[in-house]
């Protein structure tokens, strides 16, 4: 099953893996549980901390696992709690992750599914830098798990989880599936399914596959235009799957699931946030269990465009309220630390060295 000179990342195994593992290396098949407890519950970051173990075992999983491969480059912290860490992979690949702090005690980690991104969105800062590679399983898992074990030494635990980061998700369908199957379990992580959300920019097949797969999840849509000539331009996606075939698999998803769509929209000022385009919007929605986020847009540098006026924001929603769509606007949050997906990672590649920890306020 793997290569015996290789160091494993645990978190890549799934829980038959690693018992798999451990018997043929001759160990009791009850160890797995232990380890496994030690590693998602504990929340462990060394296996010499796995102290009900035999330090023969201890010393074998040290030598030929890890507990993780992201090494973190650099951290930084908005003035509204909001924390946004960049990872170097073993590759030297980078990724990004933002903990967002909220005032109703909600604490909700933004993780990232891919290095880069393929989709090639023009106002998205991934977008515009490409795709490198697909995240493994445990490298979207242990972004979690960082955020998760920094608030529970602050007596606090992580309660959400989205999956709205750098890449697309549903490009990477089978580690970020086995991704939330680690969030969800009791034995993992255990957030709940309803606090998990998953955002896509439309891949219409793997919607309706994940529709299928019985879980509670909620789905997000990076929608942005409302007929298929603006949104191409914007999301080169919809020349793939076009807004009627992306709205027949959003019905066919709640029809699955009983549960409304979230369809995010980037307000960007005299572009997308005109009021017959709300009300564009609003005809192709109507009907539908839906809500959206307008989000005012969070500017990148190899975008043009700028946030929309709080003005046209209103006029945007009120517009949308006339066609029965619920909507929200979105408070952008980090913004003082490139908290944007893929913004910390184009601005801190762009620079001579990195930024180093210590130096970090």
């Amino acid at each position: 099953m793997y290569e015996s000179d290789k160091v494993i990342n645990f978190y890549d195994l799934t829980y038959e893996q690693l018992e798999k593992l451990l018997t043929a290396w001759g160990f009791p098949r009850f160890r797995a549980k232990q380890v496994w407890t030690w590693a998602y519950q504990q929340k462990v970051s060394d296996f010499q901390a796995m102290t009900n173990l035999p330090k023969n075992m201890r010393a074998q999983l040290s030598e030929r696992m890890m507990l993780g491969n992201l090494t973190l480059v650099t951290e930084r912290h908005s003035r509204d709690g909001t924390i946004k860490r960049l990872y170097r992979l073993p590759d030297d690949q980078y990724i990004e992750s933002v903990l967002m702090v909220y005032d109703d005690g909600r604490r909700t980690a933004c993780i990232s599914t891919q290095a880069g991104c393929a989709m090639g969105c023009v106002f998205c800062a991934t977008g515009q830098m490409g795709f490198a590679r697909h995240l493994t399983a445990g490298e979207i898992v242990e972004q979690a798990l960082h955020f998760a074990r920094l608030l529970e030494a602050e007596g606090e635990r992580l309660s959400n989880i989205v999956l709205m980061g750098m890449g697309e998700p549903l490009h990477n369908y089978e580690a970020t599936l086995q991704a939330i199957k680690r969030f969800i379990a009791t034995d993992g992580l255990g957030i709940g399914q309803r606090h998990i959300t998953l955002s896509s920019v439309g891949l219409v097949p793997a919607i309706r596959r994940f529709a299928d797969e019985g879980l509670q999840v909620g789905l997000a849509i990076s929608l942005h235009a409302a007929n298929d000539a603006d949104r191409s331009a914007l999301l080169p996606v919809n020349k793939r799957w076009p807004l009627q075939d992306l709205m027949d698999a959003c019905t066919y998803y709640v029809q699955k699931t009983n549960r409304r769509v979230t369809f995010e929209w980037a307000l960007i000022h005299e572009q997308t946030d005109h009021v017959h385009q709300a009300e564009e919007l609003g005809q192709l929605l109507q009907g539908l269990l839906c809500h959206v986020n307008v989000i005012p847009l969070n500017p990148t540098e190899g975008f043009a465009g700028q946030p929309s006026d709080p003005e046209r924001v209103q006029a945007f929603i009120d517009t949308l309220s006339r066609y029965g769509i619920s909507s929200s606007v979105r408070v952008r949050r980090g913004i003082d630390i490139e908290a944007g997906c893929g913004q910390l990672k184009a601005k801190i590649l762009s620079q001579q060295g990195f930024v180093q920890l210590d130096d970090i306020s």
